[in-house]
């Protein structure tokens, strides 16, 4: 197996290392089964996450949590 040597930030580390389900579960397994934001293919798919970010039931989206949304898509796209 390869491996790769990344660095993280203080905090990033803080995150992975309170990831781990024991001391013996390696950084590698914690990466691997991690939920990674996949951008929506369809208008119903976008429904659906715009539902998840700001509640169940709304039937409208303020200009202010569509900016919301943008900047939050925005954002997983740096970080990918």
């Amino acid at each position: 197996m390869n491996f790769k040597t990344i660095s993280l930030s203080e905090d990033a580390y803080k995150i992975l290392k309170k990831a781990k389900r024991s001391p013996r579960e390696s950084f590698t397994e914690v990466v691997r089964r991690a939920s990674w934001d996949e951008p929506a293919e369809t208008m119903g798919e976008a429904l659906d996450l715009l539902e998840t970010e700001f509640g169940h039931g709304k039937t409208t989206v303020t200009d202010e949590e569509l900016d919301t949304s943008r900047k939050l898509h925005a954002q997983r796209k740096v970080r990918a």
